[in-house]
């Protein structure tokens, strides 16, 4: 049999230290030959650099993933400080006007659970400076008409401070327009509803206009079983309209207005026009009821059977 011969694997000699050989033809030029795309390489990196440099900077974007490309953020701004409107250059007739707008869409003044987000808001100007402190104020109070006791259902409508007790002096006579609204507590009404000095009516010289408003008739028979007793509010009424006509020397014309329900001929209306007449004021309608100054025609309801009777005839 022919015998296995075993070559025995021998460790790797360490390379031996010598002089440098010097290279051949073939391997210099194959040196050569590889510095070459090095080269080129640097020179292409070169001329990249020098594209980017030449770029703006909002023409640079993002390349993502997906190949889109994502715009880059856009330079911010400098915000430009604006000069603040010199309001008080303006002539005092455009001051005025801009006043009016200021308070538009204000008309009855009120003790009203509202009242801090539609009014208390724009009272705010007032503390402007000193000379808006003295032009503004007289666009609002001046314009607006404020109702003398409170109608609104809730804390305020049995306060013994009613509107007019709150301001102060220098606001009422800036009053031109007042509202007494009758109707709001006919059965019981509130303690309040008192014409004294805290009231102070005896400031408000300037008032011109008032308005009575009647939303309701408790002579009705609808309110039978309900008032106290027949006359109770009405004789209320009159003895308050009185008193709020005496301590209003300057009014001169009173408006007489209701809702639809209240009859002119009824005893409440009749009450009230006969205080006005005695008290020489001239008396005018209000735009709600469109009473005129012709008498109310008067509808007899005719009973059923004789609607009967005058069908069959038919």
């Amino acid at each position: 049999m022919p015998q296995k011969t075993t070559q025995r694997k021998g460790k790797a000699s360490r390379p031996t230290r010598g002089p440098a050989s010097s290279p051949s033809a073939g391997t210099g030029r194959t040196a050569a030959n590889s510095a070459e795309p090095t080269t080129s390489a640097s020179k292409g990196d070169e001329s990249l650099d020098d594209d980017v440099g030449s770029l703006r900077m909002e023409a640079l974007t993002l390349t993502s993933t997906t190949g889109t490309q994502t715009a880059a953020p856009a330079k911010e701004e400098k915000s430009v400080k604006q000069k603040p409107f010199r309001f008080l250059d303006l002539p005092p007739e455009l001051r005025a006007e801009v006043y009016l707008w200021y308070f538009e869409g204000i008309d009855h003044v009120d003790l009203d659970s509202d009242n801090y987000k539609r009014i208390h808001k724009k009272l705010g100007i007032f503390r402007t400076c000193r000379i808006i402190r003295q032009e503004a104020p007289h666009a609002f109070y001046s314009f607006r008409t404020f109702r003398i006791f409170p109608t609104q259902p809730g804390r305020h409508f049995k306060t013994k401070r009613p509107l007019l007790a709150r301001l102060n002096e220098r606001q009422r006579r800036l009053l031109t327009s007042l509202e007494l609204r009758l109707g709001p507590g006919w059965n019981k009404p509130p303690r309040g509803w008192v014409v004294n000095s805290a009231l102070g009516l005896s400031d408000c010289v300037n008032v011109r206009k008032l308005t009575v408003f009647v939303e309701c008739d408790p002579s009705d028979n609808a309110f039978k079983g309900f008032r106290q007793y027949d006359g109770f509010y009405e004789n209320f009424s009159r003895n308050l309209l009185d008193e709020v006509l005496g301590a209003l020397p300057t009014v001169r014309c009173v408006y007489f207005d209701a809702w639809s329900s209240v009859k002119k001929s009824g005893a409440m209306m009749a009450g009230l026009l006969d205080v006005a007449e005695a008290r020489g004021r001239t008396i005018r309608w209000g735009p709600e009821r469109n009473w005129t100054d012709q008498d109310e025609e008067i509808v007899v309801e005719a009973p059923l059977s004789a609607a009967l009777m005058l069908l069959g005839g038919l």
